[in-house]
């Protein structure tokens, strides 16, 4: 019984220094494609710069929750306030704001529009993904539906790492962008899970399955309220 105990702990601990491994390398192989780290500071002129150098054809905005008043959550709002100082910078010319809303009553990408359009940015250069349901499907559509191949993505820093190497993988060339402008509660959990989730995006971004959805092909150098419900 010692014997299978300790053979036990062995194997959990071989397979948390495989998933500790394989998250430093996604971090690691993507590390150079972060244009900026610190939003909180405000964006710099070298993050505009490096972002505009691939001539990006729209930002990326990875959605998150959303509150019960259809207010977002302070991670989704610094995501959003991050993405509309780059596209007021000319960074970019188009938002898409991918999220999930796989149930009636929640709607990340409705909540998304409706702060981005409060804050002034025009209906036309908002691009909504309704079927955003994971980092994995939002980065496989912006490719496949939103015809997009130079992206900006903006989101938490802990995040980023694994939504530019699915961009990599998918084909798409990328600037991330990290919209920390806070502190946010449940750090430690968070990167946890983190940990097992850039070891499952590495799969599936090598095996490339389709994602829950895809549909006909809305290019991101239209019209986008072509993609709003209301």
């Amino acid at each position: 019984m010692k014997r299978l105990i300790k053979s036990f702990i062995l194997i959990i601990a071989a397979g948390a220094l495989v998933a500790l491994g394989l998250s430093a390398y996604v971090t690691q192989s993507v590390a150079g494609d972060l244009a900026g780290t610190d939003a909180g500071s405000g964006i710099s002129d070298a993050v505009v710069e490096e972002c505009t150098g691939i001539e990006p054809q729209c930002i990326v905005v990875l959605g998150c929750a959303v509150w019960a008043d259809n207010q977002p959550s302070p991670m989704l709002q610094d995501r959003l306030d991050t993405a509309i100082e780059l596209y007021r910078r000319g960074a970019a010319p188009k938002l898409l704001l991918t999220g999930d809303n796989s149930i009636v009553e929640y709607s990340e990408p409705d909540c998304m529009l409706a702060y981005t359009l409060a804050q002034g940015v025009p209906a036309e250069d908002i691009f909504l993904d309704f079927a955003g349901f994971s980092t994995y499907d939002s980065i496989f559509r912006a490719h496949a539906v939103f015809r997009a191949d130079r992206v900006i993505v903006v989101t938490q820093k802990y995040h980023l790492f694994r939504a530019l190497k699915l961009c990599k993988a998918l084909g798409i060339e990328a600037r991330g962008v990290a919209s920390n402008q806070r502190k946010y509660a449940g750090r430690a959990a968070r990167e946890a899970r983190e940990v097992l989730a850039r070891n499952k995006d590495l799969v599936k971004g090598l095996l490339r399955p389709d994602p829950t959805f895809l549909g006909e092909p809305i290019p991101i150098s239209g019209d986008g309220t072509v993609t709003h419900l209301n």
